[in-house]
């Protein structure tokens, strides 16, 4: 299976990345290294930006543009495309285990100038392998305004042999020092018809139930694939989706916002419950902490920062939950407009349609583009760290005023 099969609805990145790759390769067979000289210079660069909505596989694009780069398949020889998926150095890519390309994700809120010096350290370095040393750096618009100008100085003085790979949601989430050097790439919605086709493929989904998850996953690839496979996100989304019809009194709305908040809250603990667990006991045993015994020198700050860490990363999750709830809550909206305007087409929560129709036929298209204002004005609050169940209070209130 090739690296660029996850890609879905993303033909025309595809065949960017795929160039990119080859003229990349030429470079290296021709013992040049660094920029590409000839009819190729256009075709590779060593700074990449890949932006899109939520969900359309920006990581995902990286990481397999990472594989090819690396890529080792002896069918190169005979012109094949580079990132067959089988040879060691795709696989160890997409494993996260090849010593030249180092995966930059963060838990938590943002990511700190002194992860990002790291970085730009490593980067000047020559790749072991003599092909390419690659960056990718997951969520560039988590970095923090001391890692920002950081990450410029690398971007802006490249290596020879290092590419720089960042994801981000919109070029307007990276600053624009940095955006001016990169390559962009966008990436589209994918086709609910395409995602449907992936489940079926490679996950065994059959065709209907595909065909309902693609279109409630709203383009974003991993979302669907969570609602087609997992019975707890469906039922979540479910409950979430019997919101709009609980509003209709003052006690409703604040009994659907504390429910909201709460299960975004047990999401965090769940996680927390497992995964902090095990990495205070890897931190102790790292330090050779005995059962009952005297701290070690050093351990109670590194167990203090770590501490930090999965605090934010619990508020992160929090967050993130949350907003899963609000994009279900917008697409549910839009439906009702939809039908509210006679506009055709597949609705996202097809499997709803009831209440849709219930909801569209009980009040007239402004109520319900007061009621889209309302999840967006919650969405902002959250940004900007207001109280969680404050913000979705004052959203269902909202949407019972309509």
């Amino acid at each position: 299976m090739s690296v660029w099969d996850d890609l879905v609805g993303q033909d025309r990145v595809v065949e960017q990345l795929q160039a990119a790759a080859r003229a990349a390769r030429a470079s290296v067979v021709a013992g040049r290294g660094g920029a590409v000289e000839g009819g190729n210079a256009s075709l590779m660069t060593h700074a990449w930006l890949f932006t899109g909505p939520p969900g359309a596989g920006q990581a995902t694009a990286a990481r397999a543009f990472a594989a090819a780069l690396q890529c080792t398949s002896p069918d190169l020889e005979l012109g094949g495309t580079p990132g067959c998926g089988f040879c060691d150095g795709c696989h160890t890519v997409l494993s996260g285990s090849h010593a030249d390309v180092k995966q930059v994700r963060t838990d938590g809120l943002s990511i700190g100038v002194g992860d990002m010096r790291d970085l730009v350290l490593r980067a000047a370095s020559y790749p072991t392998g003599g092909r390419w040393s690659v960056i990718l750096v997951d969520a560039a618009h988590r970095l923090t305004e001391a890692a920002a100008n950081a990450l410029l100085k690398g971007v802006e003085e490249p290596s020879p042999r290092t590419v720089w790979l960042l994801c981000a949601p919109s070029v307007q989430d990276v600053l624009p020092t940095i955006r001016s050097r990169c390559r962009l790439l966008v990436l589209r919605t994918p086709a609910a018809e395409a995602v449907a086709d992936m489940l079926v493929r490679r996950d065994g989904v059959e065709p209907e139930p595909a065909r309902i998850a693609a279109l409630a996953g709203q383009g974003d690839i991993d979302r669907s694939r969570r609602l087609a496979v997992d019975e707890q996100a469906r039922a979540r989304r479910a409950e979430v989706l019997r919101i709009p019809l609980e509003v209709a009194d003052v006690g409703g709305c604040l009994a659907a916002a504390q429910r909201l908040v709460d299960t975004a809250k047990a999401d965090a603990e769940a996680l927390a419950e497992t995964q902090d667990a095990k990495e205070t006991g890897d931190l102790k045993a790292a330090y050779g902490a005995a059962e009952g015994s005297r701290a070690p020198r050093g351990m109670a700050g590194a167990v203090k920062e770590l501490e930090k860490r999965q605090k934010s990363r619990a508020t992160r999750t929090r967050r993130e939950t949350l907003g899963v709830a609000l994009g279900d809550l917008l697409g549910f909206y839009r439906d009702v407009l939809a039908l509210q305007m006679g506009a055709g087409g597949a609705l996202a929560n097809e499997d709803h349609r009831q209440a849709l129709q219930r909801l569209a036929g009980e009040g007239a298209a402004e109520n319900t583009l007061r009621r889209i204002e309302a999840v967006l004005a919650c969405r902002r609050a959250l940004d900007r760290n207001v109280d969680p169940l404050l913000a979705v209070e004052a959203m269902t209130m909202a949407l019972r005023a309509g």
